[in-house]
């Protein structure tokens, strides 16, 4: 298909261009000071088909919620999957101001930067977003990540009754951990809570020194 052809930078756009210059030049990252927690809300679950209608993201800096600083941004989309709109509604909400797509991923470049970027299954996020960017001509998102499934996992004791490959939902590691769940299935509700798991996964991990971006991203 046209669009996943390769582009020179000449032909990619500047926001693209402003993002990538964000990355520094070293061949091993620093134990991250900074994470950016994100989390997307679909039309549906198929990441080749499915659209993103929202993006929510919070920062996480020295080992604080930087709540004022989160970022939500809400996509128009003409493809809709009637299933996934019944869990988060955004399509039914005439209130929100839409983005284009193109719009957003500027908006969320320039907001991540070369920050460690986490979210849950990241997998999924990731291909969504990924998707984004290469329907637009661009590269795939080159920030390091970490996946709270994997970090959650490595807090658990190990035992032939704990299944360590398990994929953890969101709400399951949550009522463990007792967080709140009431702003569940909102874009930056859902990263607001995967960032309180990754503090609380960070303090349990650092008291066996494993905080280094490689260790982390090897558990």
């Amino acid at each position: 298909m046209a669009f996943f052809k390769k582009h020179s930078n000449t032909e990619l756009p500047t926001y693209w261009l402003n993002y990538v210059s964000r990355f520094p030049e070293q061949k091993e990252h620093p134990i991250p000071d900074q994470f950016v927690v994100l989390d997307t809300e679909t039309t549906g679950f198929d990441i080749t088909k499915d659209r993103i209608v929202s993006i929510g993201c919070v920062t996480v800096k020295q080992n604080e919620i930087k709540v004022s600083a989160s970022l939500e941004l809400y996509i128009k989309q003409d493809l809709v999957n009637g299933k996934a709109i019944e869990i988060h509604g955004i399509l039914n909400n005439r209130d929100m101001s839409m983005l284009s797509e193109d719009q957003a991923i500027e908006i969320f470049l320039d907001y991540i930067g070369s920050s460690v970027i986490v979210m849950h299954h990241a997998e999924f996020d990731l291909g969504m977003l990924n998707q984004v960017l290469l329907r637009r001509g661009m590269p795939k998102l080159k920030n390091p990540y970490l996946d709270t499934n994997q970090l959650y996992r490595a807090t658990r004791i190990k035992s032939n009754l704990i299944d360590m490959n398990k994929k953890y939902k969101l709400d399951e590691i949550a009522d463990n951990m007792d967080i709140d769940l009431r702003d569940r299935h909102t874009a930056v509700g859902d990263a607001l809570i995967t960032a309180i798991i990754l503090m609380k996964c960070m303090a349990e991990l650092n008291k066996r020194h494993l905080l280094s971006l490689k260790e982390l991203q090897n558990l």
